[in-house]
Protein backbone atom coordinates (compact mmCIF):
# COMPACT_ATOMS: atom_id res chain seq x y z
CA UNK A 1 0.00 0.00 0.00
CA UNK A 2 1.78 3.33 -0.80
CA UNK A 3 2.18 6.06 1.17
CA UNK A 4 -0.66 8.46 0.57
CA UNK A 5 -3.12 5.61 0.47
CA UNK A 6 -2.06 5.14 3.45
CA UNK A 7 -2.56 8.27 5.09
CA UNK A 8 -5.97 8.32 3.39
CA UNK A 9 -7.09 5.01 5.03
CA UNK A 10 -6.09 6.37 8.32
CA UNK A 11 -7.99 9.33 7.96
CA UNK A 12 -11.46 7.94 7.10
CA UNK A 13 -11.02 5.44 9.75
CA UNK A 14 -10.22 8.21 12.15
CA UNK A 15 -13.25 10.22 10.48
CA UNK A 16 -15.18 7.42 11.07
CA UNK A 17 -13.94 6.70 14.83
CA UNK A 18 -14.93 10.48 15.21
CA UNK A 19 -18.33 9.83 14.07
CA UNK A 20 -19.22 6.96 15.61
CA UNK A 21 -18.23 8.52 19.02
CA UNK A 22 -20.55 11.66 18.17
CA UNK A 23 -23.58 9.42 17.36
CA UNK A 24 -23.04 7.18 19.93
CA UNK A 25 -23.39 10.25 22.47
CA UNK A 26 -26.09 11.44 20.57
CA UNK A 27 -28.05 8.06 20.94
CA UNK A 28 -27.10 7.99 24.47
CA UNK A 29 -28.84 11.55 24.75
CA UNK A 30 -31.62 10.32 23.35
CA UNK A 31 -32.26 7.73 25.15
CA UNK A 32 -32.32 9.68 28.32
CA UNK A 33 -34.37 12.50 26.69
CA UNK A 34 -37.17 9.64 26.16
CA UNK A 35 -36.88 8.41 29.65
CA UNK A 36 -37.23 11.57 31.73
CA UNK A 37 -39.36 12.97 28.77
CA UNK A 38 -42.30 10.75 27.98
CA UNK A 39 -44.85 13.23 28.08
CA UNK A 40 -43.05 15.34 26.10
CA UNK A 41 -43.03 12.88 23.54
CA UNK A 42 -45.92 11.54 23.59
CA UNK A 43 -47.38 15.40 22.45
CA UNK A 44 -45.26 17.36 21.30
CA UNK A 45 -42.77 15.03 19.88
CA UNK A 46 -45.37 13.38 17.86
CA UNK A 47 -47.07 17.13 16.56
CA UNK A 48 -43.07 18.45 15.61
CA UNK A 49 -42.67 14.81 13.59
CA UNK A 50 -46.36 15.55 11.66
CA UNK A 51 -44.77 18.61 10.57
CA UNK A 52 -41.90 17.59 9.38
CA UNK A 53 -42.06 14.14 8.03
CA UNK A 54 -44.35 14.97 4.88
CA UNK A 55 -42.27 17.95 3.70
CA UNK A 56 -38.74 16.24 3.97
CA UNK A 57 -40.36 12.64 2.24
CA UNK A 58 -42.03 15.01 -0.56
CA UNK A 59 -38.75 16.86 -0.84
CA UNK A 60 -36.36 13.47 -0.80
CA UNK A 61 -38.71 11.92 -3.16
CA UNK A 62 -39.13 14.64 -6.21
CA UNK A 63 -35.54 15.17 -5.86
CA UNK A 64 -34.51 11.58 -6.84
CA UNK A 65 -36.99 10.83 -8.53
CA UNK A 66 -36.46 14.15 -10.83
CA UNK A 67 -32.95 12.84 -12.23
CA UNK A 68 -33.95 9.73 -13.14
CA UNK A 69 -36.98 11.00 -14.97
CA UNK A 70 -34.27 13.58 -16.86
CA UNK A 71 -32.32 10.97 -16.92
CA UNK A 72 -34.71 8.41 -18.96
CA UNK A 73 -35.51 11.66 -20.83
CA UNK A 74 -32.16 11.83 -22.20
CA UNK A 75 -31.23 8.13 -23.27
CA UNK A 76 -30.40 6.44 -20.03
CA UNK A 77 -32.83 3.65 -18.89
CA UNK A 78 -30.76 2.51 -15.35
CA UNK A 79 -32.67 4.19 -12.92
CA UNK A 80 -35.90 3.22 -14.33
CA UNK A 81 -35.19 -0.60 -15.26
CA UNK A 82 -34.10 -0.89 -11.48
CA UNK A 83 -37.99 1.11 -10.13
CA UNK A 84 -35.81 4.29 -9.00
CA UNK A 85 -38.32 6.68 -11.53
CA UNK A 86 -41.02 6.63 -9.16
CA UNK A 87 -42.70 9.17 -6.93
CA UNK A 88 -43.20 6.34 -4.50
CA UNK A 89 -40.66 7.61 -1.08
CA UNK A 90 -40.04 3.80 0.06
CA UNK A 91 -38.23 3.97 -3.19
CA UNK A 92 -35.52 6.50 -2.55
CA UNK A 93 -35.67 6.86 1.26
CA UNK A 94 -32.74 5.20 3.33
CA UNK A 95 -33.67 3.88 6.56
CA UNK A 96 -30.85 5.55 8.68
CA UNK A 97 -29.49 8.15 6.38
CA UNK A 98 -33.29 9.91 5.63
CA UNK A 99 -34.63 8.58 9.20
CA UNK A 100 -32.71 7.55 11.60
CA UNK A 101 -29.43 10.10 11.67
CA UNK A 102 -31.12 13.27 11.18
CA UNK A 103 -33.76 12.24 13.72
CA UNK A 104 -31.01 11.56 16.15
CA UNK A 105 -29.67 14.82 15.54
CA UNK A 106 -32.70 16.54 16.00
CA UNK A 107 -33.48 15.17 19.28
CA UNK A 108 -30.44 15.81 20.51
CA UNK A 109 -30.62 19.83 19.71
CA UNK A 110 -27.19 19.20 17.38
CA UNK A 111 -26.08 22.56 16.02
CA UNK A 112 -26.05 20.38 12.43
CA UNK A 113 -28.62 18.13 10.91
CA UNK A 114 -26.93 15.35 8.30
CA UNK A 115 -28.75 13.13 6.06
CA UNK A 116 -29.05 11.51 2.88
CA UNK A 117 -31.20 9.40 0.25
CA UNK A 118 -30.51 6.41 -1.29
CA UNK A 119 -28.86 8.19 -4.71
CA UNK A 120 -30.56 7.13 -8.14
CA UNK A 121 -27.97 4.74 -10.56
CA UNK A 122 -27.38 6.83 -13.65
CA UNK A 123 -24.85 6.12 -16.40
CA UNK A 124 -23.77 8.84 -17.81
CA UNK A 125 -22.11 7.54 -20.88
CA UNK A 126 -25.84 5.80 -22.01
CA UNK A 127 -27.11 9.63 -22.51
CA UNK A 128 -27.19 10.92 -25.57
CA UNK A 129 -24.65 13.64 -25.08
CA UNK A 130 -23.02 12.24 -21.85
CA UNK A 131 -21.35 15.88 -20.47
CA UNK A 132 -24.25 17.72 -21.24
CA UNK A 133 -26.60 15.59 -20.17
CA UNK A 134 -24.99 14.84 -16.95
CA UNK A 135 -25.48 18.70 -16.00
CA UNK A 136 -29.35 18.03 -16.86
CA UNK A 137 -29.81 15.08 -14.38
CA UNK A 138 -27.41 16.78 -12.25
CA UNK A 139 -29.37 19.98 -12.28
CA UNK A 140 -32.96 18.55 -12.52
CA UNK A 141 -32.55 17.79 -8.41
CA UNK A 142 -32.27 21.13 -6.93
CA UNK A 143 -34.56 22.38 -9.69
CA UNK A 144 -37.71 20.23 -8.35
CA UNK A 145 -36.30 21.28 -5.12
CA UNK A 146 -36.44 25.06 -6.03
CA UNK A 147 -39.55 24.27 -7.64
CA UNK A 148 -41.61 22.57 -4.72
CA UNK A 149 -40.29 25.46 -2.83
CA UNK A 150 -42.19 28.39 -4.55
CA UNK A 151 -45.46 25.78 -4.69
CA UNK A 152 -45.34 25.47 -1.08
CA UNK A 153 -44.57 29.54 -0.89
CA UNK A 154 -47.75 30.05 -3.07
CA UNK A 155 -49.91 27.94 -1.06
CA UNK A 156 -49.79 30.02 1.92
CA UNK A 157 -52.29 32.46 -0.02
CA UNK A 158 -54.85 29.46 0.72
CA UNK A 159 -54.36 28.79 4.31
CA UNK A 160 -56.50 31.43 5.48
CA UNK A 161 -59.34 29.16 3.89
CA UNK A 162 -58.81 26.82 6.35
CA UNK A 163 -60.01 26.01 9.93
CA UNK A 164 -57.83 27.73 12.56
CA UNK A 165 -56.33 24.46 13.80
CA UNK A 166 -55.74 22.51 10.27
CA UNK A 167 -54.65 26.22 9.17
CA UNK A 168 -52.11 26.28 11.68
CA UNK A 169 -50.94 22.84 10.65
CA UNK A 170 -50.79 23.23 7.28
CA UNK A 171 -48.72 26.70 7.60
CA UNK A 172 -46.23 25.13 9.47
CA UNK A 173 -46.16 22.56 7.50
CA UNK A 174 -45.67 24.55 4.04
CA UNK A 175 -43.02 26.32 5.68
CA UNK A 176 -40.96 23.07 6.79
CA UNK A 177 -41.48 22.34 3.24
CA UNK A 178 -39.60 25.64 1.97
CA UNK A 179 -36.74 25.74 4.14
CA UNK A 180 -36.38 21.51 3.77
CA UNK A 181 -36.19 22.28 -0.09
CA UNK A 182 -34.20 25.26 -0.06
CA UNK A 183 -31.39 23.52 2.03
CA UNK A 184 -31.39 20.31 0.13
CA UNK A 185 -31.21 22.64 -3.37
CA UNK A 186 -28.04 24.70 -2.21
CA UNK A 187 -26.58 21.96 -0.29
CA UNK A 188 -26.81 19.57 -3.40
CA UNK A 189 -25.45 22.71 -5.56
CA UNK A 190 -22.00 22.59 -3.25
CA UNK A 191 -19.56 22.24 -6.02
CA UNK A 192 -18.14 18.92 -5.00
CA UNK A 193 -18.29 15.32 -6.38
CA UNK A 194 -20.80 13.12 -5.97
CA UNK A 195 -23.14 16.13 -5.03
CA UNK A 196 -24.84 17.72 -8.20
CA UNK A 197 -23.22 21.16 -7.75
CA UNK A 198 -20.04 18.80 -8.35
CA UNK A 199 -21.49 16.78 -11.23
CA UNK A 200 -22.56 20.44 -12.89
CA UNK A 201 -19.46 21.98 -12.06
CA UNK A 202 -17.46 18.66 -13.92
CA UNK A 203 -19.60 19.22 -17.10
CA UNK A 204 -19.03 22.92 -17.28
CA UNK A 205 -15.65 23.70 -16.58
CA UNK A 206 -13.06 22.93 -18.98
CA UNK A 207 -11.05 19.36 -18.65
CA UNK A 208 -8.01 20.42 -17.23
CA UNK A 209 -10.46 21.64 -14.16
CA UNK A 210 -13.04 19.02 -14.54
CA UNK A 211 -10.94 16.37 -14.79
CA UNK A 212 -9.41 16.74 -11.66
CA UNK A 213 -12.44 17.68 -9.86
CA UNK A 214 -14.31 14.88 -11.18
CA UNK A 215 -10.88 12.72 -9.31
CA UNK A 216 -12.36 13.76 -5.75
CA UNK A 217 -15.65 11.96 -6.06
CA UNK A 218 -14.58 8.69 -4.41
CA UNK A 219 -13.56 10.69 -1.24
CA UNK A 220 -16.20 13.39 -1.69
CA UNK A 221 -18.37 12.40 1.36
CA UNK A 222 -15.52 11.81 3.71
CA UNK A 223 -14.59 15.37 2.59
CA UNK A 224 -18.01 16.58 3.11
CA UNK A 225 -17.92 15.04 6.56
CA UNK A 226 -15.03 16.76 7.39
CA UNK A 227 -15.88 20.15 6.50
CA UNK A 228 -19.60 19.86 7.66
CA UNK A 229 -19.07 17.96 10.95
CA UNK A 230 -15.73 17.23 12.06
CA UNK A 231 -13.56 20.71 11.46
CA UNK A 232 -16.65 22.55 13.74
CA UNK A 233 -16.23 19.87 16.56
CA UNK A 234 -12.83 20.51 16.61
CA UNK A 235 -12.71 24.44 16.19
CA UNK A 236 -15.76 24.10 18.99
CA UNK A 237 -12.99 22.33 20.91
CA UNK A 238 -10.43 24.98 20.17
CA UNK A 239 -12.70 27.67 20.40
CA UNK A 240 -12.08 28.67 17.03
CA UNK A 241 -15.55 28.89 14.37
CA UNK A 242 -14.34 26.49 11.76
CA UNK A 243 -17.68 25.92 10.57
CA UNK A 244 -17.42 28.31 7.45
CA UNK A 245 -18.85 25.86 4.87
CA UNK A 246 -22.31 25.51 7.11
CA UNK A 247 -22.09 29.57 7.04
CA UNK A 248 -21.93 29.68 3.88
CA UNK A 249 -24.63 27.01 3.11
CA UNK A 250 -26.97 28.60 6.04
CA UNK A 251 -26.13 32.25 4.05
CA UNK A 252 -27.36 30.90 0.92
CA UNK A 253 -30.20 29.38 2.24
CA UNK A 254 -31.29 32.57 3.66
CA UNK A 255 -31.12 34.31 -0.17
CA UNK A 256 -32.79 32.00 -1.51
CA UNK A 257 -35.72 31.19 1.12
CA UNK A 258 -36.11 35.85 1.12
CA UNK A 259 -36.47 35.42 -2.57
CA UNK A 260 -38.98 32.84 -2.93
CA UNK A 261 -41.27 34.72 -0.32
CA UNK A 262 -40.49 37.97 -2.54
CA UNK A 263 -41.33 36.33 -5.95
CA UNK A 264 -44.62 34.72 -4.13
CA UNK A 265 -45.60 38.24 -2.38
CA UNK A 266 -45.05 36.52 0.86
CA UNK A 267 -43.62 39.89 2.06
Amino acid sequence: MRAPLKIIVTLQRFLFALIFAQLTEIAYLSQFYFQRKRIVINSDMIYEISIWLLPVLIAVTFHEAAHGYVARALGDETASRLGRVSLNPLRHVDPFGTIVLPGLLLLAHSPFLFGYAKPVPVNFRALRNPRMGMVLVAAAGPAMNIGLAIIAALSFHLVVYLPEIAGQWTALNLKNAIVINVVLAVFNLFPLPPLDGGRIAVGLLPNVLGRPLAQLEPYGMMILIGLLIVLPLLGAQLGVDLGFVSHLISSATDVVIKGILLLTANV
